[in-house]
């Protein structure tokens, strides 16, 4: 690996006595370009932090560290720049924490962590994933691509040239058919959880899988999620260690096959002349690169904002394309600098991206699906988790009402389907069991279990079975009654090492006027739950009936989560977004 992978903290400081200072000269475009203008010196002092994807950094931090030493300054205050060598995921759970956003397989933020003023993460993914995740004000300026590396898949040179290398084009739907052969291609991935190389490749596969189209694309999907959740890995470092070490057929054949990894990864790794080299395979249709945009972070003070406009006009001159060949990475359009080592085969500049304007960073990569992104992560999350879960589906006679957006089919037709989606993302590991609620469903009680939480290994087929049966009765919504079942349910045989949770759909308020009140439910909760033994309630309202304020009320106290949607079409991804979102147990 770069020793830009590694932490590195820099404070560059300006001299109080520059023989040449930047001044600040508005632009067309309202961001500022500089001029090196002699000028006595500067006073005081603007430090703007600056926190930088690894393997970018140590670029940003020379580029800086030479526009610091030239007289850099602010009106006529000098500028300090820290430059921080930052993983991307670090600072995304400190940007959500801060925003209130809750981003899939990223945790928590630790409790010292700050925000930085500018971060420039190795993908436009975090800033999308930010603002999918809650945090709907996060408006960070700029945006601007100053770096680019494509996202390839790398294969021990062997296996590449038996598959046809360099000579061939590859697609992602030959790479899936080699992953689903009869001897399958040893594939693994960085957590795309928490890897943007990773969720770029992710995305591509998946999105191969899809389309194939048919009845059997669902199951394409899933399986090429979870051959590639064989291999995965939660660090880039530990991924590269499983290719092959040693160059006989036997090792090769147990290493690690292909991963999708970024062009630098590639290049810094056979910069290290290991056993086996690395191809890059740059398959088609090209996923999304790696494009290190730079965000101005949000509520900085004007100082430190004009400063972080005049760094970035630093970061877009020719003499920093060839900062970026020395680390192996390319300038935004694509193309590279002096002394970049390209990867046989690869394309220049990379995708076909437009030059930027002359001194200018590029755009950010167009065509990022926040939904399809989101979906990906969800998906993924739920494939490669282990859980215990009670499905809980209202029956009442509401849930008769037709969709107009869904062909008409029924309100109870959607929901079922979207719960059998679902069920096909969950492997053999979950515990998994269904219930059907209304009012008086047997005898006075208002529940029924169809199928009891048991391993999917062995019951997948009756809950198939059981979601194929489900019809809707005349009754109310007997939601208060049928909660606290169902809490008592799961905590009654909980099991440790494993997310215990409850998912209940329903399109009404609790109608039961025979059963308990909204106090006494939430007593009852209060007083039964117990922290050595949480179980998570996830609530999906599906109508304009439902009461968000009742759901919440209910999940404050259990944890877990209420979700609302007037679109009963949205609830299979609300279904999706809600699991993936349980917090493991610690």
């Amino acid at each position: 690996m770069s020793a830009g992978r590694h932490r590195m903290r820099r404070s560059i400081h300006a001299a109080t006595a520059a023989a040449a200072v930047g001044v600040l000269a508005v632009t067309a475009g309202g961001w500022f370009g500089y001029q090196q203008l002699a000028q006595p010196d500067c006073s005081g002092r603007v430090e703007l932090s600056v926190a930088v994807a690894g393997e970018l950094a140590p670029a940003i931090d020379a580029a800086a560290a030479e526009w610091v030493k030239g007289g850099a300054a602010v009106g006529g205050t000098c500028i300090a720049v820290n430059v921080s060598a930052s993983d991307p995921v670090d600072v995304a759970a400190t940007v959500a924490a801060k925003h209130g956003a809750t981003l899939a397989g990223v945790g928590q933020a630790s409790g010292t962590s700050v925000s930085p003023d500018v971060w420039v993460p190795d993908s436009s993914m975090w800033l999308l994933r930010l603002k999918t995740g809650g945090a709907t004000a996060f408006e960070p300026g700029n945006g601007a691509s100053v770096a680019r590396s494509p996202v390839v898949v790398a294969m021990p040179e062997p296996i590449a040239t038996r598959l046809g290398w360099p000579q061939k084009k590859f697609s992602w739907t030959e790479l899936l058919q080699q992953v689903q052969s009869d001897k399958p291609l040893r594939t693994g991935i960085v957590e795309p959880t928490r890897d943007a190389a990773g969720l770029s490749g992710l995305l591509s596969l998946t999105a191969a899988a899809s389309a194939t189209g048919g009845p059997d694309a669902e199951k394409e999907k899933v399986a090429a999620l979870r051959a590639l959740a064989t291999d995965r890995s939660a660090l880039r470092p530990d991924l590269l260690a499983r290719f092959p070490t040693a160059s006989d057929p036997t090792t090769i054949a147990s290493s690690l096959g292909a991963a999708a990894l970024s062009e630098e990864d590639v290049i810094q790794y056979n910069s290290k002349k290991p056993p086996v080299p690395l191809a890059a395979l740059y398959l088609e249709p090209a996923p999304a690169p790696l494009d290190y945009p730079y965000a101005v972070l949000p509520g900085i003070e004007p100082a430190k904002a004009s400063a972080a406009r005049v760094l970035y006009e630093v970061l877009t001159t020719d003499g920093f394309r060839d900062r970026l060949a020395s680390h192996s990475l390319r300038a935004p359009n694509g193309d590279w600098g002096a002394g970049f080592d390209a990867p046989q085969g690869a394309p220049s500049p990379a995708g076909g991206v437009p030059a930027p304007p002359a001194n200018g960073g590029g755009s950010a990569p167009a065509g990022l699906d926040p939904q399809s992104m989101d979906r990906a992560v969800s998906s993924w999350s739920i494939a490669t988790q282990s859980g215990r879960m009670l499905a809980v589906i209202d029956v009442s006679g509401s849930m008769k009402e037709k969709v107009a957006n869904a062909g008409n089919a029924t309100r109870q037709q959607v929901t079922v389907e979207a719960a059998r989606r679902g069920l096909n993302l969950f492997d053999d590991s979950w515990s998994i069991g269904l219930w059907t609620f209304s009012t008086e469903l047997v005898g006075s009680r208002d529940h029924r279990e169809l199928v009891a939480i048991g391993p999917l290994s062995r019951q997948r087929g009756r809950l198939e079975q059981a979601l194929g049966s489900i019809r809707s009765s005349s009754g109310s919504t007997g939601l208060y009654d049928t909660v606290l079942a169902a809490y008592q349910q799961v905590q009654d045989n909980w099991e440790p090492g494993r997310v215990n949770s409850i998912v209940l759909f329903t399109d009404g308020k609790n109608e039961d006027r025979n059963g308990i009140t909204q106090q006494k439910l939430l007593g009852e909760l209060d007083k039964i739950k117990d922290p050595e033994r949480p179980v998570q309630v996830v609530i999906i309202g599906i109508g304009g009936d439902v009461s968000k304020a009742e759901l919440k009320s209910i999940t404050d106290v259990t944890g877990g989560g209420a979700f609302v949607t007037e679109d009963p079409t949205k609830i299979g991804d609300i279904f999706l977004n809600a699991i993936a979102l349980r917090k493991a147990p610690a």
